[in-house]
């Protein structure tokens, strides 16, 4: 059975894919730009949140992000999807945005939570209190790597894209990929090393 959904501008009828709402929008139908940033606004906030580590950067990411698809909206041409190529245009805005904050480069000792610690021993239960410690102690962590590292990690671990997708978005090879991964969880590992032991 055809799933039945509101098209853009209004009109009910069968869920159109990405890319016939991506060409309506190619058309100028702002409801169909519309639509794509309904459906991956929440997405791509996801990976910028990861990304920079504080909300109102990850905002200015996302909104950067519609922004320069909408103004090469014309510059689209099915190479890749069009979840890809969005998640293209934000990694390019996050480490704009990562440059612009001219963030310093030496790595800081973590310190994670005593929540964190615990979970992480497996010494307590999950509490919603105790996970949200852990998701900021997560985004801390995230933010001690290299961007390169930190953005496969994002990309593989977080939003679960293959090695393929991943060297789509950041327009690497896939052997690249698989290098920075490795370092990037060696890199994990070694922050975290005091406490996974």
């Amino acid at each position: 059975m055809i799933q039945e959904a509101e098209k853009p501008g209004g009109r009910s009828g069968p869920a159109l894919s990405d890319l016939e709402i991506l060409r309506r929008a190619q058309e100028g139908d702002d409801a169909a730009f519309e639509e794509l940033v309904n459906r991956y606004g929440k997405e791509l906030y996801g990976l910028a949140l990861y990304l920079t580590g504080q909300d109102s950067d990850a905002e200015d990411v996302v909104q950067e992000t519609f922004l320069g698809a909408y103004e090469r909206l014309g510059a689209f041409e099915a190479r890749s999807s069009v979840r890809t190529w969005l998640s293209r245009i934000l990694m390019n805005q996050a480490a704009r945005h990562h440059r612009s904050q001219r963030v310093r480069s030496s790595v800081q000792p973590l310190r994670l939570s005593e929540a964190s610690q615990a979970l992480l021993e497996g010494a307590a239960t999950a509490s919603p209190a105790a996970v949200s410690e852990l998701r900021m102690d997560i985004l801390e962590v995230l933010q001690a790597l290299r961007p390169e590292h930190r953005a496969v990690v994002v990309l593989r671990e977080l939003d679960g894209m293959s090695y393929r997708q991943i060297a789509d978005v950041l327009d690497v090879p896939a052997g690249t990929v698989e290098s920075r991964l490795f370092r990037a969880r060696q890199e994990l590992k070694e922050h975290l090393k005091d406490y996974l032991a």
